[in-house]
């Protein structure tokens, strides 16, 4: 029989601050360059640095494609490993995004849970890639820095009830090329998928006894 399509849509960001070329946009272009698995309709996006784009923007991309997963990839100058971020946090954004704007309440949702995490088991994808032998370090995070990336990944998690997921890459050249950051991406949203497919056939079998 043959499986049902998925949509899964995946974003980087554009430009902003020292980092006039965002590594994670091109890591995510050359993931569209190499594609996903057969039954799987990739969509990919580039997100302005800007807090209110972002509010806009994420629901509406659930609303278009009602993906069965949302990966968010973002840079980090502090980086070196490909980074799986767990959850994404609701307070403490004072940092100026490239409108210098910054919520006046310096959170995502107000009234919304402090913390949500990914409905995905990183430490399981992470496992997983790290088995295949790739050229590229992958490690797990609970903090991804309360800026644009974290404030993305907490309003996609709130919007999605948890089936987002956010990934961090170091700069181009530090240590990794944009092809090496492409197969990365590639092999962990595989996995990823795989993970969330296994625990949902769990949930539906709970169901069915």
């Amino acid at each position: 029989m043959e499986k049902p399509r998925r949509a899964v849509v995946v974003t980087g960001f554009g430009p902003f601050g020292e980092h006039a070329v965002n590594a994670s946009w091109i890591a995510v272009q050359e993931l569209e360059k190499l594609g996903l698995r057969d039954d799987v309709d990739l969509h990919v996006y580039e997100v302005p640095v800007e807090y209110q784009t972002v509010q806009r923007l994420i629901p509406a991309l659930w609303k278009k494609h009602s993906p069965q997963l949302v990966v968010h990839v973002g840079v980090s100058g502090m980086a070196t490993t490909v980074t799986l971020e767990k959850c994404g946090h609701n307070v403490g954004y004072k940092g100026l995004d490239n409108c210098r704007f910054c919520p006046g309440s310096q959170c995502c949702v107000e009234g919304g849970p402090e913390c949500i995490d990914s409905v995905i088991d990183m430490d399981a994808v992470c496992r997983r890639v790290s088995a295949l032998g790739l050229d590229v370090t992958v490690t797990i995070s609970k903090d991804a820095g309360r800026y644009l990336c974290d404030f993305t990944y907490y309003t996609s998690l709130y919007q999605s009830r948890g089936r987002s997921a956010f990934v961090h890459v170091p700069p181009l050249g530090k240590p990794y090329s944009a092809e090496q950051l492409g197969r990365a991406l590639q092999a962990i949203i595989e996995e990823m998928l795989q993970v969330l497919e296994h625990s949902e056939d769990k949930i539906n079998c709970q169901h069915e006894h």
